[in-house]
């Protein structure tokens, strides 16, 4: 599995930031029975530039606290049709990995959202890398039901690896 990690930002937490983007990319995998190994590219900014992107690729002029940028079309969430993967030419020649797509994390907003919610700052990190990836393999919140399984899916992978709330 690849993860690249890049910390553009001169934070630094107290725990290993590309570690657990790793452990937890490589959970939601498993729990989603991914056939493939795949690569994720993950990105630490500040707000001013999550707000830049924001605004850029979905005409929203406010920072948040983590973007995704699928790579792939996903006809059924978390389904993996090789055909469909190589049609989208989803896959590294040089490894053989399926690239996903890109995670940007906003540095200020796991500080902020941590306290928020009376949680770690490794949770609120983890927490944000888990619902990415399930963005990138094509889970959606905009309705209830989507939002709850949505939910669903992240509780297992941060339970999988005991990251609490605690």
């Amino acid at each position: 599995m690849g993860v690249e990690f890049v910390n553009k930002t001169n934070l630094e937490f107290m725990f290993d930031m590309k570690k657990v983007a790793r452990d937890v990319i490589a959970e939601s995998c498993r729990q989603l029975n991914v056939p493939y190994d795949v690569s994720v590219a993950v990105t630490l900014c500040d707000s001013e530039e999550i707000k830049r992107l924001n605004n850029a690729y979905r005409k929203i002029n406010s920072a948040t606290d983590v973007l995704s940028f699928p790579l792939i079309d996903f006809d059924i969430p978390g389904s993996f049709d090789e055909g469909a993967l190589k049609a989208q030419d989803a896959f590294i020649p040089d490894t053989g990995e399926v690239f996903l797509g890109d995670i940007v994390i906003n540095a200020v907003s796991v500080i902020e959202q941590a306290e928020l919610y009376g949680h770690s700052q490794l949770r609120e990190f983890a927490f944000l890398v888990a619902h990415s990836m399930f963005h990138l393999v094509g889970f959606d919140h905009m309705e209830e039901n989507e939002a709850k399984d949505m939910e669903d899916w992240q509780s297992k992978v941060l339970d999988a690896l005991n990251i609490t709330r605690d």
